[in-house]
């Protein structure tokens, strides 16, 4: 499992959000968002949830490590995917290679069947985008992470973990 992706060059980010608009229209879902395993958003389609995505992404990411540690404690390597069925909204996360995941929400409109089939169809795709941005290495047209943002979300999980 790695923690990171490096960089992704606007290619590439061109090519994730292709493929997330293309699995957000198969699949019916609300929301879909790709998030490294750092819990860095990296990039979304669909609504704009009325929640601070920044905090979405950290908590996403560190639920699916607690996954990763559950798995251990049962014997398994990892679990590939974790689902949370809400009232109203549910909420769908699917590894990707290791290196990020695939964050979907969606509500009554669709299934978790289908949703489950469509990201089955969409992980190896955008697990091919991040291999060969890792294949390609460093040149390109970089896309820059805000220097602020560790900070901002260093100081969030400080926040939401002291109340």
């Amino acid at each position: 499992m790695s923690d990171g992706i490096g960089f992704l060059g606007q290619q590439e980010h061109q090519r994730l959000d292709d493929l997330l608009v293309a699995y957000l229209r198969e699949a019916g879902v609300r929301t879909a968002m790709l998030l490294d395993r750092a819990g860095r958003l990296i990039t979304q389609s669909g609504e704009q949830g009325a929640f601070d995505v920044t905090t979405f992404a950290s908590l996403a990411a560190a639920d699916f490590a607690a996954g990763d540690q559950l798995a251990v404690l049962l014997g398994e390597r990892e679990f590939a995917s974790l689902y949370h069925h809400g009232e109203q909204q549910s909420m769908y996360l699917a590894d990707i290679g290791g290196r990020a995941i695939l964050a979907t929400l969606f509500d009554a409109h669709t299934t978790l069947g289908l949703v489950r089939v469509m990201s089955r169809k969409y992980v190896p795709q955008l697990g091919v985008v991040f291999d060969d941005a890792v294949a390609r290495g460093v040149p390109g047209e970089h896309v820059q992470m805000d220097a602020e943002w560790v900070e901002e979300v260093e100081s969030e999980i400080d926040r939401l973990f002291s109340e």
